[in-house]
């Protein structure tokens, strides 16, 4: 799989992530081994997780898998903190206190001295922002990290926490930023990939597929077995449910049809090499739709489909 430089930086990551949000909750052990097998066999290295996936379980879970089925030294392993979710109820905060509590029960998942990419999973209004950035400067400061990124904050929120690292002596620059990017969620473009190419931000795409809408499994309906029916991912999922996005991935499948690929594909590939993207992040559910993700390392779209699908998505 070809690699990517994160940003402005040394760090090289494959263009293709696998998220793990999933992981400990509905995809169990042995889905979560072969995936993770077949990911580094494919030459994916970047493994993304966070502290508040599953209550944990998704970073416990790659932590029983490291050094036993894949070498610790062959993934970039990322993982966030700032949000707790415990019983159902959301918590939100990126106090120094609360990151580097955070990052350290990370580590003890993780089984690991350190990640290569720690992450503020989003930001808060009642925190001040040099205080939250202090918490990064710490995390690479005492080795337990090795890069640092944000995640789902706005283009003027990202311009101003990449601007603070890097005029301040010392501190630890920006590597990335994590954000949702798909033929279905276009706002990054008005101001976070400027941004970013700005800054030197590698952006590293959340969903993708459209929150798995993409695919073209909801055509028809809801499966039994897909994340619109699981309890815990429906609400995720609902909002591409509407009139627009069946328009949208009423185009992916004619486009997939003329070109002899699949729906996934397509929508991967477009957001794969959009401007400004180091790798995507794919989240599966089992093995088998991991490697129709891999399926797309030798693709490429026509010029004119990446165009019309630009003007379908756009409205």
């Amino acid at each position: 799989m070809q690699q990517r430089s994160l940003g402005r930086t040394g760090l090289k990551v494959s263009r293709l992530g696998l998220g793990t949000m999933t992981w400990g909750q509905d995809t169990d052990e042995h889905e979560a081994r072969d995936q993770l097998v077949a990911f580094v066999e494919a030459g994916g290295t970047l493994l993304d997780t966070a502290a508040s996936y599953a209550d944990g379980a998704s970073e416990r879970l790659i932590g029983s898998l490291l050094g036993s089925v894949v070498a610790r030294e062959d993934v970039v392993l990322a993982t966030k903190a700032g949000i707790t979710r415990r019983s159902g109820h959301r918590t939100v905060d990126v106090s120094r206190r609360a990151l580097l509590r955070d990052l350290d029960a990370s580590l003890r998942h993780l089984d690991v001295d350190y990640v290569d990419l720690w992450q503020v999973h989003t930001w808060a209004d009642d925190t001040p922002l040099e205080e939250t950035l202090a918490a990064l400067d710490t995390a690479v400061a005492t080795g337990r990290t090795a890069y640092v990124g944000i995640s789902n904050y706005s283009g003027w929120q990202s311009a101003q926490a990449a601007t603070w690292q890097r005029a301040v002596p010392g501190r630890a620059p920006l590597a990335s930023t994590q954000v949702e990017y798909s033929l279905l969620n276009r706002r990054i473009e008005a101001e976070v990939v400027g941004a970013a190419e700005a800054l030197g931000l590698g952006v590293l795409p959340w969903s993708p597929l459209g929150r798995g809408v993409l695919t073209g499994k909801y055509r028809a309906g809801t499966p039994s077995d897909s994340r619109a029916a699981s309890p815990a991912f429906e609400g995720f999922v609902a909002p591409y449910l509407d009139e627009r996005s069946a328009r949208i991935v009423e185009a992916v499948a004619r486009a997939a049809d003329g070109l002899d690929w699949t729906p996934l594909q397509v929508a991967l590939v477009w957001v794969r090499d959009r401007r400004g993207v180091t790798a995507p992040i794919v989240g599966a559910r089992t093995a088998a739709q991991l490697a129709a993700a891999l399926s797309t390392e030798e693709l490429a779209l026509p010029g004119e489909l990446a165009e019309a699908l630009d003007d379908v998505s756009r409205a």
